[in-house]
């Protein structure tokens, strides 16, 4: 594999520790942070598809929506129905810096309570909406969930397991993206058959997981790395002990009282981040949050009921391809779990941006040869998009889906983690804002070419993946600069000799 371009990964120490029953309750009951957010996702793609939901707030695109011979491509161009769904990611975006703050002052735990209790006020005030200002105000606090629980929950997860595990762990959190994106699709396919009010039940579902996280969070404990950061060395030593169920914690302890030390030097961690050397894990943290949105999944998962729609199915039909589009999604971050520790980050980055390549040219050459701006395509045709949307999805479940969480959360030092890792999440839901505000006016402007211009960025991306990014399995988290930093043929320029 590219000799040459892949630090080693066999350096680290292997500090003794094994899998307990506690560190995976743990896990789950943290990631579903990371199924709140998968419901959010796919949950207003299926709301903006329903009638009852689009006569209330958007009548203008159901009169649209209603014309038989309307564009194809143009049908629900409406910013202000884009805004619906955007909106949660501008507010997530501003949060995260919030989220940051508290995750270093008051442990990644009381982040993820905040972040819960957000969420059910969001919930609250979305599915009880009597006006567009409900509407939109619920969805920025649901805004402010997500950007609280996407900065504490993959920090979380990286910071209490095993460094031989912490990969396939880490990508439970996008596993239970990937289910709170299934489970949305089922509930809109049931709820949209309830009138008026189906549209209600469907915003109003995601309360149920944040109930589950606030409850399940008086649970579990604190990572030890968060306890020894605010002085509290005997709680995170005896925490340590505990989620690695030996004894035998000095060398893996004394390594975290190391770090923390130093990390309390530093008194501003955003200027030292724009320092030569942290410079690697931020570049690499900011363009996987770029790269991960510009491949196009959230356009497709945001839509997915729009877009079946588009190439010739019907409502009910648009949204139970929708519903296997997503079973596809949670059943390959499977695949994800089982191979990240095994095969390493950058093999599934590479194959899967060649998969998804091929992927959208295939679409984007259908829809370009056969759907005009009236009319649908042949059955077969459709059935063929379906397939290679399902394809496509099956490599982003696991590859760039999983790894965008997963590699800045493992890839910052102590001392600039909570911050670098801040601006990962900011990058990653202000991109995800830009696509789910301007997709439905790209896919009326650009029409089929959408899926070209998603191509081309795709090639960007995995030439980015083969030259730029380092292999990080098996590597101690607190021990990334010697073992992959300072090997790599490229990023090592940028360590200070001899620190």
């Amino acid at each position: 594999m590219a000799g040459g371009f892949i630090a080693s990964s066999g350096d680290s120490p292997a500090f003794p520790g094994k899998m307990t029953l506690y560190v995976f309750i743990c896990v789950i009951i943290a990631a579903f942070g990371g199924l709140i957010f998968g419901y959010d996702i796919g949950i207003s793609g299926g709301v903006t598809a329903m009638d009852d939901f689009l006569m209330k707030f958007f009548p203008a695109v159901y009169e649209r929506k209603k014309h038989a011979r309307e564009d194809n491509y143009c049908k629900y161009d409406n910013q202000f129905l884009q805004l619906f769904t955007s909106s949660l990611y501008l507010a997530a975006l501003v949060a995260s810096f919030l989220a940051s703050f508290t995750c270093s002052k008051l442990g990644r735990k009381p982040t993820m309570q905040l972040a819960s209790i957000f969420f059910l006020i969001g919930v609250g005030l979305a599915s009880g909406a009597a006006n567009m200002y409900m509407l939109i105000f619920g969805r920025i606090l649901l805004g402010f969930g997500v950007g609280f629980g996407n900065q504490a929950v993959p920090l979380f997860l990286s910071e209490i397991a095993p460094a031989k595990l912490r990969g396939g762990l880490n990508i439970v959190f996008q596993l239970m993206i990937t289910i709170g994106i299934l489970i949305a699709n089922v509930v809109n396919y049931f709820t949209s058959s309830i009138h008026p009010y189906g549209w209600r039940l469907a915003l109003g579902g995601a309360g149920i997981p944040a109930l589950f996280l606030l409850g399940g969070s008086l649970l579990i404990c604190e990572t030890p790395t968060s306890l020894i950061e605010r002085n509290k060395n005997e709680e995170g030593k005896a925490t340590l002990k505990k989620i690695r169920g030996v004894e035998d914690v000095d060398e893996e302890y004394n390594s975290l009282v190391q770090a923390c030390e130093f990390a309390r030097q530093v008194k501003d961690p955003y200027r030292r981040l724009m320092k030569r050397e942290s410079r690697p894990p931020l570049v690499i943290g900011m363009l996987l949050q770029l790269f991960q949105q510009f491949t196009g999944i959230n356009a497709i998962m945001f839509y997915a009921p729009v877009l079946f729609q588009t190439v010739g199915f019907g409502n009910d039909a648009a949204l139970l391809s929708a519903v296997i589009t997503g079973t596809i999604n949670v059943v390959s971050t499977f695949v994800g779990i089982y191979f990240v520790d095994r095969t390493g980050r950058r093999f599934l980055l590479l194959q899967a941006a060649v998969q998804m390549l091929i992927c959208q040219l295939v679409i984007g050459i259908i829809l370009a040869k056969d759907l005009g701006l009236t009319g649908t395509l042949s059955r077969p045709e459709a059935i063929v998009v379906v397939v290679f949307v399902c394809l496509y999805v099956m490599g982003f479940a696991w590859s760039w889906g999983p790894l965008g969480w997963l590699i800045p959360s493992e890839t910052f030092p102590l001392e600039t983690r909570t911050e670098g890792y801040a601006l990962a999440v900011s990058c990653n839901m202000l991109f995800t804002f830009v696509i789910a505000q301007a997709f439905l006016s790209m896919l009326c402007g650009m029409k089929s070419g959408i899926f070209f211009f998603f191509s081309a960025w795709i090639v960007v991306m995995g030439l980015f993946a083969f030259f730029f990014v380092p292999e990080t399995k098996g590597v101690s988290i607190d021990d990334i600069r010697d073992s992959v930093w300072k090997q790599h043929w490229y990023w090592k320029r940028f360590m200070v000799r001899g620190a």
